[in-house]
């Protein structure tokens, strides 16, 4: 599955729907962000992950969700189990997203 751009306005409909989302907060300064783009685009196209929703976001452009995950920096990701925000963090390389994607994968309703 492609990786959707999203904005607060979608969000919160987007969680609802799918039960799993991951969300990807970026700043289009951020290198780490440009570092992380090829090995998240990865995930998003492995079979592994074809139950996940992946996501980016513009930080500075979605107010409302960057408070929401009490966004600190960039690349911050957020997910979602079932509409509920589960876990969220700063990550900086791309075993930590794995891990994250693991983690999310694990998730029972």
């Amino acid at each position: 599955m492609a990786i959707q751009i999203s904005s607060d306005n979608e969000l919160r409909s987007i969680i609802f729907q799918r039960e799993r989302v991951i969300v990807k907060f970026i700043d289009e300064d951020c290198e780490i962000c440009k570092l992380l783009a090829p090995s998240f685009k990865q995930f998003s196209e492995d079979p592994k992950y074809k139950d996940v929703t992946f996501l980016q976001m513009d930080a500075s452009e979605n107010p409302v969700s960057s408070q929401e995950v009490k966004l600190t920096g960039t690349p911050f990701f957020a997910m979602y189990f079932k509409g509920t925000l589960r876990h969220c963090s700063l990550l900086s390389s791309e075993d930590e997203v794995r891990k994250m994607l693991d983690r999310l994968l694990a998730c029972k309703a």
